[in-house]
């Protein structure tokens, strides 16, 4: 998995009511360290985030932390990490977030984590970026937009040559051969050559 360096993972400030979420986010940490994989995410403490950014420190990996300046006292900014990024707001962090990342991984969160996600899809349903995006749908978490998905496609709101596309693992062990199986297949597909100036 040489050709991956960095993957982010958005995940919730919270730890959510399912110990399962918790341990997977552990889970993928370790996995991210084991395979000399940086971890890029949000900068918080709290929660999934500061879950996931420990386990990479715990196991010796590298993390970079992207967080805008007013969330340092609510999302606990996690000091401990190697690289550490404050940002004046969220567009800076989201463009920085995706500069800096080969693949994108959402664990269980709230609405910031949706939202981050489902911007993700959207560049690459749009042709602005051909980055692995997996959701982790962790003891059936994303379900509910799992199904939402599919309706939108049943009702031809999402159609062919528009498709979101998008892996889902159950597993955070799942996580890095999805990842590495797709930049496989997506090597050489093109890409908008506007996208730097417009995102």
């Amino acid at each position: 998995m040489s050709d991956i360096q960095s993957i982010c993972v958005y995940c919730g400030s919270g730890a959510g009511e399912n110990p399962a979420y918790a341990k997977a986010a552990q889970r993928f940490g370790g996995l991210l360290a084991d395979h000399d994989i940086r971890l890029v995410y949000g900068g918080g403490g709290l929660g999934l985030m500061g879950t996931v950014a420990r386990a990479v420190l715990d196991s010796g990996g590298q993390v970079l932390g992207i967080i805008p300046e007013f969330l340092e006292s609510r999302e606990h900014m996690l000091r401990e990490v190697q690289d550490l990024i404050v940002t004046q707001d969220m567009h800076q962090r989201k463009r920085l977030m995706f500069d800096n990342a080969d693949a994108f991984v959402a664990l269980p969160g709230g609405i910031g984590t949706l939202e981050e996600l489902i911007e993700m899809l959207t560049w690459g349903q749009l042709g602005q970026h051909n980055k692995p995006v997996v959701i982790a749908n962790i003891d059936g978490f994303w379900d509910p937009l799992l199904n939402l998905l599919e309706h939108m496609r049943a009702q031809s709101f999402i159609r062919p040559g528009l498709m979101a596309t998008y892996e889902v693992a159950t597993s955070p062990d799942d996580i890095l051969p999805l990842i590495h199986a797709e930049m496989d297949r997506r090597k050489g597909t093109p890409v908008d050559s506007g996208l730097v100036d417009r995102l």
